[in-house]
């Protein structure tokens, strides 16, 4: 039997494919390529700035909103307190008497843009070491950033670079700028969440940012509550431990803001020099919007009208005029700005 024989066809090994973009990037010259990008997908440093506004907004607002409800309940009168801010960039234009509304609304703005650039440069600028930060260890990082974005507002960008406005500083203490930034500050955690396209984040991440929104919106509602109250009356209960050492307090108070009250409408009449009238209206202001929270307080605490001071304690009080000296504020000469400012200055001094 003949076996046939058959002829063994060549192999033929089949050259690799050669990229021609790979061969040419290659080099010292070369540049990394990111390939997993989607087509009209923002980048991660484009997508980082993006969070780092949705971000600014949601912690300016979340501040603004609870700066709102909370300053009566610690003796601030929101309407004077968003005028000062509006005098930064607005100087004397936004100082009145009484707290305009467009006043109170361009306030309400530049806090709102302040809070928001506080937030780009955390996250934007240094978000190279912040941006990927997990919830947690971005809240340890955000409380002392607040810390050092108020300091730097009330000693240094304010009073000196760029705003030059020492009026800032001299109505507000810094504290009350520690808490507003604090207040914005304490959002910052959502970034977690907002770094991602949809709910592509971390579970981990979802469940913390899902029950701080929920912290979040609590707040609001329960300060939002208590300010509703308060607007009709009905003030937290009084926790303090001297009652007659309050009351007598507030009455003394409210007795010494009157006269100062008095002083500063002679000088938004009298005075020559336009910035001395506006900050004695600013004085108008602020001393008329406590006195209103003393009276509220009064009448929610102790359930009473609040009773004058008698002549013995007015003039036993520090700092307060007598009526001598109160007639010489009135029929002061034509130098009027001197006699005002000497007779204020006692006046708060309490001596």
């Amino acid at each position: 039997m003949t076996i046939p024989r058959y002829r063994a066809s060549p192999i033929r090994r089949r050259s690799p494919s050669i990229d021609v973009n790979a061969v040419t990037a290659r080099g010292p010259s070369a540049r990394k390529v990111d390939t997993s990008a989607t087509p009209g997908e923002p980048s991660h440093r484009c997508r980082r700035w993006l969070s780092a506004a949705a971000l600014g907004l949601i912690s300016s607002t979340f501040s603004t909103v609870v700066s709102q409800l909370f300053a009566a309940r610690i003796g601030r009168d929101a309407a004077v307190d968003w005028m000062t801010v509006a005098a930064i960039p607005a100087r004397d234009w936004a100082l009145s008497a009484e707290p305009s509304w467009s006043a109170i609304l361009t306030g309400i703005a530049f806090h709102q843009w302040a809070d928001f650039s506080w937030a780009l440069v955390f996250f934007g600028v240094l978000g190279r070491w912040t941006a990927d930060l997990r919830p947690l260890t971005i809240l340890a990082l955000a409380l002392p950033w607040a810390v050092f974005s108020s300091a730097m507002e009330w000693f240094v960008l304010v009073p000196l670079l760029p705003f030059w406005q020492p009026l800032f500083t001299l109505q507000q203490p810094y504290w009350i700028g520690l808490l507003v930034h604090g207040s914005s500050a304490i959002m910052y955690p959502l970034f977690a969440r907002l770094r991602w396209n949809g709910d592509h984040a971390p579970a981990q991440d979802l469940r913390f940012t899902d029950g701080w929104i929920t912290g979040g919106v609590m707040t609001i509602v329960v300060l939002g509550t208590v300010a509703l109250f308060g607007g009709l009356g009905y003030e937290l209960p009084w926790v303090g431990r001297a009652k007659d050492a309050d009351q007598t307090y507030i009455r003394h108070m409210s007795a010494h803001h009157a006269q100062g009250i008095e002083l500063a409408q002679i000088a938004a009449e009298r005075a020559q020099d336009p910035h001395l009238r506006k900050l004695a209206m600013l004085m108008i202001a602020s001393q008329a919007g406590e006195n209103r929270i003393f009276e509220n307080w009064w009448l929610s605490w102790f359930d009473t009208e609040m009773p004058d001071c008698s002549k013995e304690e007015r003039t036993a009080m520090p700092g307060f005029l007598t009526e001598a000296e109160m007639r010489q504020i009135k029929s002061a000469p034509v130098e009027f700005d001197p006699v005002f400012v000497e007779l204020m200055s006692k006046h708060h001094r309490g001596r």
